[in-house]
């Protein structure tokens, strides 16, 4: 795992793009970590923004498109989301509709959420807009922070 940060962290923004891509992802992996040590070493935060916003959509779309192909033992077995979790997802999609996808930003549960939405056939677009704004507001409040320091 040192060695995956070492490279990120030596891949400046596209580094930023590849590890929010990884969080955004059913892959349990901490982007803000990142995106602070790229600050720290003197990278742009406002550009961060846009890398980990689109990184981190990118991997939120690539769990819908996982949701969407509707193999839920890939869920399940390859995915390790667990049925108990997807249950709730989808009760919050039945509740929220696309709107839903406003929580993408959640830690582990934000992952379990695109993965519903892509089940149960939310449009791909209403997923997108919904996914990206969830996922922009989480970095800018980190960029915001990270600012003042």
């Amino acid at each position: 795992m040192e060695s995956l940060i070492h490279f990120l962290l030596a891949g400046g923004y596209w580094g930023m793009f590849a590890a929010a891509f990884l969080a955004g992802s059913f892959v349990p992996f901490s982007s803000e970590a990142v995106m602070t040590a790229l600050v720290v070493v003197g990278l742009n935060e406002w550009l961060l923004l846009i890398y980990s916003t689109l990184g981190n959509t990118l991997g939120g779309m690539f769990n819908y498109s996982i949701g969407r192909l509707g193999k839920k033992d890939w869920i399940y077995h390859l995915l390790h989301v667990k049925d108990d979790k997807l249950e709730r997802a989808k009760r919050v999609i039945d509740r929220y509709g696309a709107w839903a996808g406003l929580l993408s930003w959640l830690p582990i549960l934000g992952s379990v959420i695109t993965i519903a939405m892509g089940l149960l056939h939310i449009k791909w677009w209403k997923a997108l807009v919904t996914i990206f704004i969830g996922k922009f507001l989480r970095y800018f409040v980190l960029a915001l922070v990270l600012s003042f320091f």
